[in-house]
């Protein structure tokens, strides 16, 4: 059972949203809010597993709710509440802020309920989401910024066959689950390939990896990879 917290600052919105969760299986909604300052407010009451958070809402936005929810969660030494940014905007500036605040996953909210519902199962459980639209425009936010791998593109060769069309599949914005059912494989053994393949490339963070699949040409934007948009 799934705890989750919907925050947005539109009263439709939040309550359709709401709904939606409560009729799911498997998920329980143990709050409402309407900005940064009541979701961390509810917080300080009730547990979640997930925030299901809007980026851009009047007083205390998204970006800066994460910051401070995540700051809490790694003081705790807690691995929840994982944040969810669920928004209408894709632009660089709002994917970058809130990639550095600590963002587990990005969903446009033209997402259809079944892939939200999803995505709320994989950052649940501690993976990271990006849907395809948000990868490319997360790659544009490292390059512009400066912020991409210093040097040379890291050197694939140092990955077996496996290990690179996992990077790619990661690249296209897959989560961990689908990519085992792509390539018809135990979730286990992909984030052994994703681990090792993070390992060999000095890579920390999920992101990085995509940034990778893009740098090394693994991954063109635009071409239309991937699972659905978000």
């Amino acid at each position: 059972m799934w705890r989750v917290l919907v925050v947005d600052d539109q009263v439709l919105i939040r309550a359709g949203l709401a709904a939606l969760m409560r009729a799911a299986p498997g998920v329980e909604v143990v709050g409402e809010a309407a900005d940064g300052e009541q979701a961390l407010a509810v917080l300080a009451e009730r547990e979640a597993d997930v925030v299901l958070m809007d980026l851009r809402m009047p007083g205390m936005g998204g970006i800066a709710a994460t910051e401070q929810i995540v700051a809490a969660r790694d003081a705790a030494g807690r691995q929840t509440p994982r944040v969810l940014i669920l928004t209408t905007f894709d632009l660089d500036d709002y994917v970058y802020a809130a990639l550095k605040a600590g963002a587990s996953g990005f969903v446009l909210k033209d997402t259809p309920p079944d892939r939200l519902l999803a995505a709320i199962t994989v950052v649940a459980h501690g993976d990271m989401l990006f849907s395809p639209s948000i990868s490319e425009r997360l790659v544009e936010a490292y390059t512009l910024r400066g912020e991409a791998m210093g040097g040379p593109a890291p050197d694939l060769a140092l990955l077996t066959a496996r290990e690179v069309e996992v990077l790619r599949l990661v690249g296209k914005g897959m989560t961990n689950p689908e990519i085992a059912d792509h390539l018809v494989v135990g979730e286990t053994t992909v984030k052994t390939h994703l681990s090792r393949t993070m390992t060999k490339l000095g890579l920390s963070t999920r992101a990085q990896a995509v940034v990778v699949a893009y740098e090394t040409g693994l991954v063109v934007p635009g071409d239309g990879g991937g699972r659905g948009g978000g």
